[in-house]
């Protein structure tokens, strides 16, 4: 089956309609009209992938089968984008309604300060021209990795709501290592696990209270977790770099045993739809799922395709959006599940201010801008 041929069965019924939306780009889409009336949710499950096109994804079935067949099935987001590059500030905005003014992937820290990486020269992709201004460059430049600004965690529990984050190959509950494991002899690290795919760890009121901190654990215990009932409301997952389809080098992957971690992009795409059908299976065939649940897919960001973007992300002289490229997201219901595709302009503030509509939290940063009705419909039956 050829990509034509998926993005028919995507579109299904909406076909005439989705050719006729133009996937708008600038800022002017994010004026969106009033959002349909909340759903409540007893548990949100969130997952975050990396690295990827939509058309990377969508329409490719030999590599990705389980994502296409969830998106022939479910809701379907066609037109959303990454906030900007690299992964960090994406993460961070999905975690706290902003990219934080920072442009790079360091690790968490006080005392920590990072250049750009992206959108100068040297980046090495899409962005590897100067497209930051020098005011943006000195302030990203001197902000440092620990921020003191509310985040999701905050709003959840103002609302008495539960949360954990499960980090595929976290060393230990609450660990703050930058990567992990390190070679024993060399002491270099094997980047499978890294931190900055984890944006608990990098604000304040997370990093200095013990008891968030035990909320932060190995994803191991999602499984516990189902099969005791104690799942949390608000479930953050995280999966390593080898099945988040972010990749490492080969010489990393042949030493931590998954070859296919340092191979070709179907490699990667192949190795993360597999952790996929592990994770939603399970998630599916648990007793929290027969309440009302959903299972929230996106991808940080596509890597390497540009810097298109919506919604509030940055923008640098003249205007000119600073976006993280087009990025997949699917969203997933347990209670009369509807096949919806969208192609209203979005990204990780539009799926952050549904997720605070669904529950009625305050709304934090750029989210406060964006009504999230494009990814609202595809919570509604």
């Amino acid at each position: 089956m050829d990509k034509t041929t998926i993005g028919m069965v995507v579109c299904g019924s909406l076909l005439a309609a989705c050719a006729a939306e133009a996937p708008a780009t600038d800022e002017t889409a994010t004026q969106e009209v009033s959002a349909p009336a909340a759903r409540h949710f007893q548990h949100i499950f969130y997952i975050m992938m990396e690295n990827h096109g939509t058309d990377e994804i969508i329409g490719n079935p030999s590599a990705a089968p389980f994502i296409n067949s969830l998106a022939s099935r479910y809701g379907v987001a066609m037109n959303y984008f990454g906030v900007t590059h690299p992964s960090l500030p994406n993460y961070l905005s999905a975690f706290s309604g902003s990219f934080q003014g920072i442009w790079d992937d360091c690790r968490a820290g006080a005392d920590v300060t990072c250049a750009p990486e992206e959108f100068v020269p040297g980046s090495g992709d899409a962005t590897d021209t100067l497209l930051l201004t020098p005011g943006q460059i000195a302030s990203a430049s001197a902000t440092p990795h620990m921020f003191d600004g509310p985040n999701l965690v905050d709003r959840l529990e103002d609302r008495g709501l539960s949360w954990k984050a499960y980090m595929q190959s976290i060393p230990e509950v609450g660990s703050t290592v930058e990567y992990w494991p390190y070679d024993p002899v060399t002491g270099s690290a094997r980047k499978l696990y890294a931190q900055k795919h984890n944006p608990f760890e990098y604000f304040s009121d997370v990093r200095s209270d013990a008891r968030r901190m035990q909320q932060i654990v190995p994803y191991e215990q999602l499984q516990a977790d189902l099969a005791a009932d104690t799942v949390p409301s608000f479930v953050w997952i995280s999966p390593d770099q080898c099945h988040d389809m972010h990749g490492v080098s080969a010489a990393n992957a042949a030493a931590l045993g998954i070859p296919l971690c340092g191979g070709s992009d179907d490699d990667l795409i192949g190795l993360g739809d597999a952790f996929l059908a592990n994770a939603v299976s399970a998630i599916t065939s648990s007793r929290a799922w027969q309440q009302d649940s959903a299972i929230v897919i996106v991808w940080d960001e596509d890597d390497y395709a540009g810097y298109d973007g919506c919604c509030n992300s940055p923008t640098t002289t003249g205007g000119a959006v600073l976006g993280g490229a087009r990025a997949p997201a699917l969203v997933i219901t347990s209670k009369a599940p509807a096949h919806k595709v969208t192609f209203t302009p979005a990204n990780h503030y539009s799926m952050l201010a549904a997720i605070e509509r669904l529950w009625n939290l305050e709304c934090l940063g750029e989210s406060c801008n964006t009504s999230g009705r494009a990814m609202l419909d595809l919570f509604m039956p």
